[in-house]
């Protein structure tokens, strides 16, 4: 498999040079066939001198319009060139990109590229269906804060390891695709429900000797004991989710510091969206982002108030 085309910052830059260009990529990107009214569809479209009050009119419904009308772009004031810019960066951060960093590098408040990440990642939030298979790896994880590096008043006092985390839950096709989210409870019921949910019956499901996948039925199930050094038995393992864990966990502890339990989803599904699109090159992914953002919305209030 050859590998994906990647661009540099410069080469971003020349295909991307102006504010101009990014308008026309979202255009291109939204309405390939030609303009179209961002309120009622029509085709019946007139252009606006100096794009003012909005680049376009409807001749049907009479609005303006712009392209960032019914995006995730919605009723934000920063430059489509620097939507495209943060696009870029979330791409090619394999581990992901801190809001300080970005908010340095496009010369905004860290507040507002925050914002912006989040609503980047809510365009990577698109439903992931199910009939994954027919050979899986199944295993759970934890995400949070040690306790000995928590301030007196923050830490629990109630033991070590999985206390004061989140337990996430991952499924990735062995050599493919993994989704991966926070669940409220690591136990049989929800785990074998998940399952159930996006594994197709009659698949090979590998996992660890967690009880909770015990008397998991309609799947061929083979387990690996952790507890006692067993980590491959022939080809039962869980290598591959593992390795994601290991990536999730560098970008936590590296790059973010910190994901908090409201938006941890987002944060967990960055990581999944990329990883699932490893072998799309720079451009295409900028690309498939774009194409998500229609027809979603996230404000401020929205997303510390969820």
């Amino acid at each position: 498999m050859s590998k994906p085309e990647t661009i540099s910052f410069y080469e971003f830059f020349e295909r991307f040079p102006n504010e101009e260009a990014a308008r026309l990529f979202f255009e291109n990107k939204r309405w390939p066939n030609g303009v179209e009214c961002a309120h009622c569809g029509s085709h019946e479209v007139s252009e606006c001198k100096d794009h003012k009050p909005m680049p376009y009119r409807c001749k049907s419904c009479r609005k303006h319009f712009s392209v960032r009308v019914g995006m995730v772009l919605s009723e934000s004031r920063l430059p489509l060139h620097k939507w495209l810019m943060a696009i870029y960066m979330m791409t090619t951060a394999r581990k992901g990109i801190p809001s300080t960093q970005m908010a340095r590098e496009l010369g905004i408040t860290q507040k507002t590229a925050w914002f912006l990440a989040q609503r980047i990642r809510e365009t990577w939030l698109a439903s992931q269906g199910g009939g994954m298979g027919p050979t899986v790896e199944v295993d759970e994880t934890y995400i949070g804060g040690k306790e000995r590096n928590k301030h007196a008043g923050k830490k629990l006092h109630a033991g070590r390891g999985a206390v004061g985390k989140v337990a996430v839950m991952g499924i990735m096709e062995r050599g493919g695709n993994v989704v991966a989210g926070p669940i409220t409870h690591a136990n049989g019921p929800t785990l074998k429900g998940i399952i159930n949910g996006y594994v197709a019956k009659g698949s090979t499901v590998y996992t660890d000797n967690h009880r909770g996948y015990q008397g998991l039925s309609g799947y061929h199930h083979f387990s690996v004991n952790h507890g006692v050094g067993e980590y491959v038995r022939d080809q039962a393992h869980t290598n591959g989710i593992e390795s994601f864990w290991a990536l999730l966990k560098r970008g936590y502890y590296g790059i973010y510091h910190h994901m908090s339990a409201k938006h941890l989803h987002r944060y967990v599904n960055e990581f999944s969206f990329r990883h699932n699109t490893a072998n799309v090159s720079t451009l295409q992914f900028i690309e498939m982002t774009a194409g998500r953002m229609t027809g979603l919305r996230l404000t401020y209030k929205e997303l510390i108030n969820g």
